[in-house]
């Protein structure tokens, strides 16, 4: 394990280049350089030298990076080896999405339960993953164990149902709703508005369209 802090930059890397190790495994490929990683994960080699670097000699000069004991040491990192469950609350269009990814297919995760206030859905199994009312969040948390949530409820509820994830020990929250939630220190917060990155992608294919018009000119 890191015996320092690594930049979250970094930390989002990290899964990326682990799926595309375990890609170069089942192609018999035993050795790889940063350069090739670079390649395939559309990342400088300088950036892949300095994010492997927070752990340590890695590779060897003049040799590359041994796949399969990087696989090995990201595993770790990266707690693949151990199943890790996690909670969905909100059942709406976008959580029974995240429903029907089957995460466990490639990674060590899993919805284990999901939470919803809607009475139909309450106690019914979808997709496999046990609906749970409301009213019993903080119960099945705290008895499932459960460290990690995905928040896909509407604004008005965001915040509330953050207090009650932090009341019974939750400590990562990946956040889809559009509020920026308040949490102790203690408790990771990864937001994801998909408006935000939609609008920041259409922002680049214009800008490369002027510099492209420029260009031409």
């Amino acid at each position: 394990m890191p015996t320092r802090k690594i930049p979250r930059a970094t930390a989002k890397r990290l899964p990326v280049y682990y799926r595309y190790l375990n890609a170069l495994l089942n192609a018999n490929k035993r050795r790889v350089s940063s350069t090739e990683l670079s390649e395939a994960v559309q990342v400088d080699s300088a950036t892949i030298r300095r994010d492997f670097s927070y752990f340590g000699e890695l590779g060897k000069r003049g040799y590359g990076y041994d796949v399969e004991s990087l696989i090995k040491f990201f595993k770790g990192i990266l707690n693949q080896d151990k199943l890790t469950s996690v909670a969905l609350v909100g059942v709406g269009s976008l959580g029974s999405a995240l429903m029907n990814y089957n995460f466990h297919q490639s990674t060590n995760l899993r919805i284990s339960a999901a939470f919803d206030p809607k009475p139909a859905l309450a106690n019914t199994i979808k997709s496999g993953i046990p609906v749970y009312p409301a009213n019993e969040l903080k119960k099945q948390i705290k008895e499932q164990q459960i460290d990690v949530v995905i928040l896909t409820v509407p604004a008005s509820q965001a915040q509330k149902v953050t207090d009650d994830l932090v009341e019974v020990g939750v400590h990562g929250i990946l956040n889809f709703s559009p509020v920026r939630l308040s949490v102790p220190e203690n408790v990771q917060v990864q937001n994801i508005d998909l408006t935000n990155e939609l609008q920041t992608l259409i922002y680049f294919i214009e800008s490369n369209h002027m510099d492209n018009q420029e260009n031409n000119d």
